[in-house]
């Protein structure tokens, strides 16, 4: 078998219920990692301890059908899955602009608007008079914050889903830009970004400055800056625009908070690779493991658009995919490869034509979907993101040593006709467990989300509950993209 080395970084902690998996490098292989009932993806190699002929495969959006009502084309996008009487309620946010505005439209200047959209379908969207602000000479439109100089051009809102978080404070925001040019030791009050809390969304309250800028920063704040509530690190997160030095390049920086008005001294991130520029970082908990940190960054390559183009133009973009894990202060960059290209539109290869919005939204059971800029929805198949990948000949994986906790195996997975699945648990030296060995495991072919893995003689998993072991998957033409134990056989009794 080839070894295949443990990434990780920072120490073991443990914040509330979940057993956090932020590890020093040189952790030993062997130390079992307590997992409990948290649902696992392939995204990285950090549960990963051996591989044989198999790999780690990068999966790809796929562009819906053009909606009759979309999005409209704009920057810096916020979609937020949100519920009210009716069920689901989709709210999107973005950065607009008043036409009646007289002057240049650069950030701070005041021709900045935050522009409001619902779905129930997430896919057709609708667009409310609201009434609220007169734009364009108008109050029928769906303007939810205006004549705001630089606080509506990165206007970035999250769900706080903090327990206890009161009423009027249901929604949260961060926005601020500190204007143009080389602001080392300039910093000073205003410039920073600020707070912003709503009750429904709609109608905001700024809370005032939260995060200062910092002297030794050339530049910050000028992208998307993301923030949320962790339930697994149980403090707040973002993830913000700063320019590492000397090379200059836009970069990702974070602080947390317990109480979203003081925060902890921004730690780089450092994900960029050698002259590559990340221009927003859309980092937030995946809905289906809160642990684990996706983010969808666009890179940004100069030069590389229409040669025909202005200079201003003449940039090349994509969306890219990577992991962090909760209480880290490290991307993880398993994939290097763009995870949406931009594609045959000649019009995408044009200066900063590819974002994608803050937040991957579930839209059925087996199916969430990303939105694009363009007013285009992506969408994945559900912990789609990636998968441990086998072709026609036999493969396996191994996980390092897991403690869980449950009394049954979810995977979620895809085969081939002829293809196949089998799980054998092991002791932490590879020694198979009675009744839980490969011979016994009931062959698993098909295409499900949610599949128990069952063995012969209806072996009971729940023996096993809190116990060191290793998990060990052999693969024939199939992509597994998630396993989960689960307490739901006991539950059902």
């Amino acid at each position: 078998m080839t070894h295949t080395p443990w990434h990780a970084g920072g120490i073991a902690r443990c914040f509330g219920l979940v057993a956090l998996l932020v590890v020093a490098a040189d952790a030993m292989a062997d130390e079992p990692v307590d997992i409990g009932s948290r649902r696992e993806l392939f995204v990285d190699r950090v549960l990963i301890d051996q591989t044989d002929n198999v790999q780690l495969r990068l999966h790809h959006p796929v562009k819906a059908p053009r909606p009759k009502s979309p999005l409209p084309t704009g920057a810096y996008i916020t979609v937020i899955r949100d519920s009210d009487e009716h069920g689901v309620l989709l709210r999107a946010y973005w950065r607009g602009f008043d036409p009646a505005f007289k002057g240049k439209r650069e950030s701070g200047d005041g021709a900045e608007t935050v522009c409001y959209a619902e779905s129930r379908d997430g896919h057709e969207w609708t667009f409310p008079k609201l009434g609220l602000h007169q734009v364009g000479g108008t109050r029928e439109n769906n303007v939810i914050l205006a004549k705001m100089p630089a606080l509506l051009h990165n206007f970035s809102p999250f769900l706080d889903t903090r327990p206890g978080v009161p009423a009027d404070q249901r929604f949260k925001a961060l926005a601020g830009h500190p204007g143009p040019g080389d602001k080392r030791g300039k910093a000073r009050p205003g410039i920073g970004l600020f707070a912003f809390h709503s009750a429904d969304g709609i109608h905001w309250t700024n809370q005032g400055e939260v995060i200062p800028y910092r002297n030794e920063w050339r530049h910050a704040f000028d992208s998307q800056n993301v923030a949320f509530w962790s339930e697994a690190e149980e403090q707040y997160v973002c993830y913000f625009r700063t320019w590492t030095e000397p090379d200059r390049l836009r970069s990702i920086s974070r602080t947390t908070s317990k109480d979203f008005r003081t925060w902890t001294r921004p730690v780089e991130m450092k994900p960029n690779r050698s002259g590559e520029h990340l221009y927003t970082n859309q980092t937030h908990p995946y809905f289906r493991a809160p642990h684990i940190y996706v983010a969808l960054p666009t890179r940004y390559v100069p030069g590389r658009g229409d040669p025909s183009a202005s200079r201003d133009h003449n940039n090349a973009t994509d969306v890219l995919l990577m992991t962090s894990r909760a209480g880290s202060t490290r991307y993880d960059r398993t994939f290097g490869e763009a995870f949406i290209r931009p594609g045959t539109d000649a019009a995408a290869w044009l200066n900063r034509a590819n974002y994608v919005a803050l937040n991957v939204i579930p839209t059925s059971p087996a199916e969430m979907s990303i939105y694009h800029r363009s007013g285009d929805r992506y969408v994945l198949r559900t912990d789609g993101f990636a998968s441990v990948h086998a072709g026609a000949e036999s493969g396996e994986l191994v996980t390092r040593p897991l403690r869980f906790r449950g009394d049954r195996l979810e995977l979620n997975y895809s085969t081939s006709a002829a293809g196949s699945l089998r799980v054998e648990l092991q002791e932490p030296d590879g020694t198979p467990i009675p009744h839980f060995a490969l011979e016994d495991c009931n062959v698993i072919y098909g295409d499900e989300v949610d599949r128990t893995v069952t063995w012969k003689n209806d072996a009971d998993l729940a023996s096993l509950a809190g116990r060191a072991v290793r998990l060990r998957f052999v693969l024939v033409d199939c992509d597994l993209f998630s396993f989960r134990f689960d307490e739901g056989n006991r539950k059902a009794e």
